[in-house]
Order: structure tokens, then C-alpha cells, then sequence
């Protein structure tokens, strides 16, 4: 298929999910980040993630932004993909350093290539319609389309611990252009974007790489300019050069999301997802929320002796010991 012979999708892993950290701690006392736990005993949510990458694009270029601390995590389910598809942060200095990280990375070996960027810690009811959403992006990006394209999901509910954006006018290629993003909104304001047509954000977009390395070089230039030198440094230097390393130590922690998208709405479009049951994972609510919805039988049957190895840690067994799902899903 012509629309995925540049295509690649890189499936953002290395966070640490703190926020979950009480429910995603392990018999041994680790907090193990959410990306790696299953949801009620099944595959973790970064093997669901490259699941869904590979609906969208081949096997090898799917890729994975993963921390190196969480290594013991990742390394089991990261086997199946490539080598160099594996794309290790010295440490977790956030969204917007992974991004340039994969940019970087995937430029080296493919200069015209486009990206997909999907994080690992979601779960999608109906996979459909977003992997639907995901290559029509892609297509987009074959005609020539040099901004970031959002993927917009159509809220099911009114959720105020989510980010929102809110469509412009439509620009005849099935996007709208952006005209605000509004983050984690009171209900009442929730519910008024959504009459507006407002779209959930899933942090999932795409664009082509050379323009989206343009765009984070204007947002955040002695970024750019110290990862591709230190880059640089170790290609030449071998095993050698710590020079990435180096340079992690000092990287202050950046959000993709308040660096370099916000404020810059003259080159963004978004694409909607019809409802999909989609939820970002963020909180202790929205998980007991999807556990709620989940089969009872694989929640009933879920336990730690039964977990595969790909997942550290059962979330629904988590919360059938603390006996708190019926609480936190309803907000108390």
C-alpha cells in the first residue's frame, strides 16, 4: 500500500505513570509505570499499543520510545521488534524529548518518512474507527501536508479529567483546523464543549518528520541542537561516546503538549474518531471506570499467579483487593 511505504509509527513507552503508582505497585514494592500492567490479566496496555501500530503500518517500523531504567519492563515484549526499532531514552525527561528522540532516530535511516505517534498507555473498546482515523492520516500526509495532524476522539461522556479541542472551520480534506485546546475542564464546561463539537485529545498525531523536527527547532532550538550534536557524537564514537547520556543528565523535563503544540494552532489540523470507547488510562477513576465495562469473567478470573509474562501487574486484581473500583468509578 502506497500510504504505508514511508510510514512509521513510534509507540511512545517511557513514561513513568506516577499517577497510578499506588495501584500499579507490585508484590515486591516497585511501581511498575501503567504501560507494562494488563488490565485484567490479559496482554499489557504497550503490547495493545503495538498492536495497534502494526494495524496501521509493517512490523518493521513499528518503533517503541522506552526509558532505560524500566528495561526488566519492556525488554520481554519489545523482543518481537526489531533492534534498532527500539529506541532507549537515557532516562525520562518527557514527552516532548521523546518525540525529538524518534524524530531524530527515524530520520537517520528514512529522510522522507512520516510518523505516527501513538502512546502506550491506552485502551480502545472498538479499534476500528481509530485505526480507520490513523491511515487516513497517513494518506493525508502523502499529498504533501507539512502541519501535525491531531486525532480527535468524539466524546462518549462528559469527562472533566481530559483534554479537549476545539474544531475550526473544516479544510476539505476531512480535518478542521484547530481553534482551542482547552485542558481537564469543570464539568459543566465540559459539557458545553461538547455541544460546540468539541473532540477529546488522545495525544495521538502524526505528521512528516522533517517538518515536525522544524517545528519542535522553533519551540525548543537548544533541544534540537544539543540531541543532534550529542547524536552525532555517538554515531561517530561507537559504543564508546556517552554523549547522549551525557546530555539526558541535563535535559530539563518538557511536555510535548504545552512546549510545542500550544500556541501553535496556524499548523495544526484535526482528524475525529467517531466514539470508541476510548480513555487515555490517566487516572484511578478513568481505569475503574473501564473495569467496570470490561467481561466480568476476566475480571473474576484475574490473578497475580495467572498474569503472562508480558504484563507485571494485574490492574483488576489490584482493585479487587483494595476493594475500591465501585469508588473510584464514581468518583468518591
Amino acid at each position: 500500500m502506497r500510504t504505508r511505504r514511508k510510514t512509521w509509527a513510534i509507540v511512545l513507552a517511557a513514561g513513568d505513570g506516577t499517577r497510578l503508582a499506588t495501584l500499579t505497585t507490585d508484590d515486591c514494592g516497585n511501581a511498575v509505570p501503567k504501560q507494562f500492567c494488563s488490565l485484567s490479566g490479559g496482554n499489557s496496555l504497550l503490547h495493545e499499543a503495538l498492536q495497534r501500530a502494526r494495524r496501521i503500518v509493517p512490523r518493521g517500523r513499528v518503533c517503541a520510545i522506552v526509558a532505560r531504567q524500566h528495561e526488566r519492563y519492556w525488554r520481554p515484549t519489545l523482543r518481537s521488534l526489531p533492534r534498532r526499532n527500539v529506541i532507549v531514552e537515557p532516562r525520562n525527561c518527557g514527552t516532548a524529548n521523546g518525540v525529538l528522540h524518534g524524530v531524530l532516530r527515524i530520520l537517520e535511516r528514512d529522510p522522507h518518512a512520516r510518523i505516527i505517534f501513538l502512546p502506550a498507555d491506552h485502551y480502545v473498546r472498538n479499534e476500528l474507527p481509530l485505526a480507520n482515523s490513523m491511515r487516513a492520516a497517513a494518506t493525508l500526509l502523502t499529498r504533501g501536508y507539512e502541519g501535525l495532524l491531531l486525532v480527535g476522539i468524539e466524546p462518549d461522556d462528559v469527562d472533566p479529567e481530559l483534554g479537549y479541542i476545539v474544531p475550526g472551520a473544516p479544510v476539505g480534506d476531512g480535518t478542521r483546523r484547530v481553534a482551542q485546546f482547552i485542558e481537564k475542564p469543570a464539568v459543566p464546561v465540559a459539557r458545553e464543549l461538547i455541544a460546540r463539537g468539541a473532540v477529546w485529545n488522545s495525544f495521538i498525531f502524526a505528521a512528516q518528520a522533517a517538518a515536525l523536527l522544524a517545528l519542535i527547532r522553533a519551540r525548543l532550538p537548544a533541544a534540537v541542537d544539543g540531541m543532534t550534536k550529542a547524536r552525532a557524537r555517538d554515531l561517530r564514537r561507537g559504543q564508546d561516546s556517552f554523549a547522549l547520556d551525557e546530555l539526558y543528565e541535563r535535559l530539563p523535563t518538557t511536555d510535548f503538549s504545552r512546549s510545542v503544540v500550544q500556541n501553535a494552532e496556524s499548523v495544526l489540523r484535526v482528524l475525529t474518531t467517531g466514539a470508541c470507547g476510548w480513555t487515555d488510562l490517566g487516572t484511578p477513576r478513568r481505569v475503574a471506570k473501564v473495569l467496570q465495562l470490561l467481561p466480568k469473567t476476566r475480571v473474576r478470573g484475574s490473578s497475580a499467579s495467572r498474569r503472562p509474562i508480558a504484563a507485571f501487574v494485574n490492574l483488576a486484581a489490584q482493585y479487587a483487593r483494595l476493594g475500591m473500583i465501585n469508588g473510584y468509578a464514581s468518583g468518591n
